[in-house]
């Protein structure tokens, strides 16, 4: 199957099982990442060309609002429902917008959120100024990890061989690392070496010598390859994209939204990289990169003019009713930023009293602007209707007409 030896090399590796006996396999180790550009064809350099012009109208529609942060939040949470369900971990996206971040009904809602938590890490120390290290992923990784089961190896690279997959064809009982469709490196200075030389790789100029989106395809697979944790490096993987495109200047708010297309075509996202481990298959797969960059930021500006459209049709209901508090409006705004939040969220974030943020909640339910996610909840929270019904409305793909 590896009949391309260009983009790493086999490493033997063996073990001892109880019920299986001793075995030896393989292992895929990636050679360190290029400092020019793989061979592209005209096909893909022309994708990659559309996906930064999407990308430059995306980071342009957010630079123009008045408050680009102001759609951090519902992206960041649409991004963890779609970035868990490609490995394994479903909610409905609906119940993902509502839920209680500070008492998650589930491991899996938990494992979902925790998402939102380590972006918000990484987004603080971009804005400080921090690299993407390996201690930074280290952190990021231990953060994606907390209050799950594996929370005790978080933050440190694995120290046990994984496998990624399962070959349709291989047969039942046998040591999973025969079934894998995939074997990543193993532990230890192989692997350790691999992760820093990527993160070396990132901090490197490339301006004039590689286009952000074929670096970012480049350091995508690359870390994906490594697979350096025992969970997340997928979550991670994805998230390390948009960390990417900020650090390099191409967006300067994290508004774009990557897994909800790669999760729609998870089997050839799967192919596509293993193609160039097995194969040396650059061109296809950063093609399909590209165009995944492009149709996501496409779909990331549909929606973040939509909820801008909503942010002013919420005002102007708010402006034709009988409230005259100026915080009326702040609480609309407070409710685009938060797809779902209780009484408790509305008085810190506006410094109100617990009775004025109540009553002012109570006002815009009764203007059907809010609504209470349950109303016989002991700790209700609410969401504005009209924002959840665009969130969860599913995102076309087709290119913007520029």
């Amino acid at each position: 199957m590896f009949g391309n030896s260009s983009s790493g090399e086999l490493v033997e590796i063996g073990g001892s099982d109880l019920n299986l006996g001793d075995w030896r396999h393989f292992a895929f180790v990636p050679r360190p990442l290029p400092p020019e550009m793989p061979e592209l064809s005209p096909s893909t350099f022309l994708t990659v060309a559309d996906a930064r012009a999407s990308l430059a109208a995306l980071d342009s529609t957010a630079r123009q609002l008045p408050n680009p942060t102001l759609l951090r939040m519902p992206t960041l949470l649409r991004e963890a429902q779609s970035t868990s369900a490609l490995e394994g971990t479903y909610a409905p996206l609906a119940q993902v917008l509502t839920a209680d971040e500070e008492e998650p009904e589930s491991r899996e809602m938990r494992e979902i959120l925790n998402y939102v938590q380590m972006a918000n890490l990484g987004f603080d120390r971009f804005t400080s100024g921090w690299p993407i290290t390996t201690s930074l992923v280290r952190d990021l990784q231990g953060a994606l990890m907390s209050g799950l089961p594996l929370e005790s190896q978080s933050g440190r690279f694995r120290s046990s061989q994984v496998v990624v997959g399962r070959n349709p064809d291989a047969d039942l009982g046998v040591h999973p690392v025969f079934a894998a469709r995939f074997i990543p490196p193993p532990p230890g200075v192989i692997l350790e070496t691999g992760v820093s030389e990527w993160a070396d790789w990132l901090r490197a100029d490339h301006s004039g010598r590689i286009d952000p989106v074929v670096a970012a395809a480049m350091a995508h697979y690359q870390f994906e390859a490594l697979h350096p944790f025992p969970d997340g490096n997928g979550r991670l993987g994805r998230f390390l994209i948009v960390l990417q495109f900020l650090q390099s200047g191409v967006l300067t708010e994290p508004t774009l939204s990557v897994s909800d297309w790669f999760e729609m075509r998870r089997y050839e996202y799967y192919d596509r990289l293993l193609e160039v481990s097995s194969q040396g298959y650059w061109d296809p797969f950063i093609r399909f990169f590209a165009r995944g960059i492009m149709e996501s930021a496409n779909a990331t500006r549909r929606q973040m003019l939509l909820l801008v459209s909503i942010q002013e049709r919420l005002h102007e209901v708010v402006r034709n009713s009988k409230l005259r508090s100026e915080n009326a409006r702040d609480l609309v705004d407070f409710a685009i930023a938060n797809p779902s939040f209780s009484v408790n969220n509305v008085a810190h974030e506006l410094r109100l009293s617990y009775g004025r943020a109540n009553s002012l909640v109570g006002q815009l339910v009764e203007l059907n602007v809010l609504k209470a996610v349950d109303p016989e909840a002991y700790k209700r929270r609410f969401f504005a209707p009209a924002v959840l019904e665009a969130l969860v409305a599913p995102r076309e793909s087709e290119p913007l007409v520029r």
